[in-house]
């Protein structure tokens, strides 16, 4: 049975990492470990125009490092993302495949003015690193509105639908440990 692994990318202290763990089991059916050591450093992905970093960049790093005998592995980052054709992302992810990237960055109240709001924020990552993880038992986004695989382009998007898979995106989740 595959596992998730949580590596740190760059800067992660507003992530609380191990509090990601019982969800992601929790949601997953699958055990989650965080990786301890020194985060990844993605200084390389940095584009200095954007201010960004390229998430593509970053997740064939991770693809690199690491193999299908540490299961799923997910880099999570505090750092703003983003791919050459949009302004930002908060994941990407290698579809049916070993790994995926999030940031929390633009999950954060403050990015956008407001109050922080602990709870929500890590609400909202657990979402987005369920969804990531879905791709990478090759899941497309889905058309229910409650199903965690639904696409969000903007925090409020994150905020309406669940953090859980619709029963078809369930099912073919689970059929995905068999490969």
């Amino acid at each position: 049975m595959p596992s998730i692994l949580i590596v740190p990318v760059g800067s992660v202290a507003s992530c609380n990492l191990p509090a990601l763990c019982e969800p992601l089991e929790r949601l997953l059916h699958l055990p989650a470990t965080v990786r301890t050591g020194a985060p990844l450093d993605p200084q390389f992905a940095y584009d200095s125009f954007r201010a960004q970093y390229n998430s593509t960049q970053i997740l064939e790093q991770i693809i690199t490092r690491f193999s299908a005998h540490d299961g799923k592995v997910v880099g999570v980052t505090g750092h703003d993302l983003f791919v050459p054709v949009l302004t930002y992302v908060f994941g990407e992810a290698q579809l049916d495949g070993l790994a995926a990237v999030v940031s929390a960055h633009r999950l954060h109240e403050s990015f956008y003015g407001l109050k922080p709001d602990p709870k929500l924020e890590h609400e909202r990552l657990i979402k987005e690193v369920v969804h990531e993880v879905g791709h990478t038992f090759g899941l497309f986004h889905c058309h229910n509105d409650n199903c965690v695989m639904r696409s969000s382009t903007a925090v409020e998007e994150i905020d309406v639908k669940g953090e859980r898979f619709c029963e078809e995106c369930e099912r073919k989740q689970r059929a995905g440990f068999d490969r």
